[in-house]
């Protein structure tokens, strides 16, 4: 049995999509609090993203014993100001006028636990950089998106009108997306939860 301790729709979709059956237990875990913790004994974005990764599946695999449960989780990092999803529309107009014209780094991190225990984990980052979007685009990007703009870190989705806020990206287009897909497909497979 596979479970995802991710809320995470694009996550979910992902993981369906490449056909790996699953359930979804989210962990309850205030995420704010960890960060401000880690920000004092670590600037590096990628071990934030592990840990709370692992943090995630650690708490969920108390519940699913036996079950091989995948955590998740990105960061991302411009210039060492680490964004989180905005709480409004105001402050994701606010991030996307940060971030545009320049590059930020998005690292995303899975791990997986069985029993508590760690198995396995990738972190993976990708470079993305921005166009420099006019007012005027930035505002009929808002108001088409609307709250789905306060679902991500950084106010946009790369598989949705977001992709128009880029010039480039370089990375995996699953890693933006917030799993490390491959890899995770692969540990699956060497664990025989997926047939090789």
């Amino acid at each position: 049995m596979i479970v995802l301790a991710s809320a995470s729709a694009a996550r979910r979709a992902m993981l369906e999509s490449a056909g790996v059956s699953l359930a979804v237990d989210v962990a309850a875990i205030d995420e704010g609090a960890v960060k401000a913790g880690l920000r004092l004994e670590t600037a590096n974005p990628a071990r934030v993203a592990e840990t709370l990764a692992e943090l995630k599946a650690v708490r969920v695999s108390a519940r699913h014993p036996g079950a091989i449960v995948i955590g998740a989780d990105q960061m991302l990092d411009h210039g060492g100001v680490w964004f989180d999803k905005p709480r409004d529309l105001a402050e994701a107009r606010q991030q996307l006028l940060e971030l545009r014209h320049r590059t930020h780094r998005l690292t995303s991190a899975v791990v997986a636990i069985r029993d508590g225990s760690r198995l396995w984990y990738h972190t993976e980052p990708a470079l993305l950089t921005m166009r420099n979007f006019s007012e005027a685009f930035l505002d009929d990007y808002l108001a088409r998106t609307g709250d789905e703009a306060l679902t991500t870190v950084g106010a946009y989705r790369l598989e949705g009108l977001g992709a128009q806020l880029f010039l480039k990206v370089e990375g995996d287009f699953f890693t933006v997306l917030g799993l490390p897909l491959l890899p995770l497909l692969d540990f699956l497979r060497e664990n025989g939860e997926l047939i090789p």
